[in-house]
């Protein structure tokens, strides 16, 4: 009787592992047709042009120029055009198309709905965690 509750309680663990893996693996992952079309051609734009090597996004790339995460909720879709077709003296002059133009904008317009990042403003602690202020 013992032996016949173990194996029981063994099969039922069983099944129930095998249950939740089909269920936790038959859900698919990010799929990148999800993105607007416009949105990757930015991104594609924005690795050929290898704006990263002076730019940051969330904290991560260039120290010559500013960290463009939320850059299009602080200037405006205008300002950053004319930054990018124009350049500055430091910022070489970009002669993209108006499409590749909007499809920059669309891509830091995606980067920047994924919320705030600003690295300056967190507290990274010996054991491997972060605090904000």
């Amino acid at each position: 009787m013992r032996h016949q509750q173990t194996v029981f309680i063994f099969s039922i663990l069983i099944i129930s592992f095998l249950v939740y893996s089909i269920y936790l693996y038959t859900h698919l992952p990010f799929n990148s047709d999800s993105v607007d079309e416009k949105v990757l051609q930015g991104k594609k734009l924005w690795q050929e042009k290898n704006c990263n090597a002076c730019h940051q996004i969330y904290g991560l790339g260039g120290f010559l120029g500013p960290d463009l995460t939320n850059v299009y909720s602080q200037k405006s879709p205008e300002y950053i055009k004319a930054f990018i077709q124009y350049g500055t003296v430091v910022m070489p002059k970009f002669s993209l198309s108006q499409q590749e133009l909007s499809s920059l904008l669309a891509f830091l317009k995606s980067v920047d709905e994924t919320g705030n990042a600003n690295p300056k403003n967190i507290i990274i602690h010996s054991n491997g965690t972060i605090t904000t202020p």
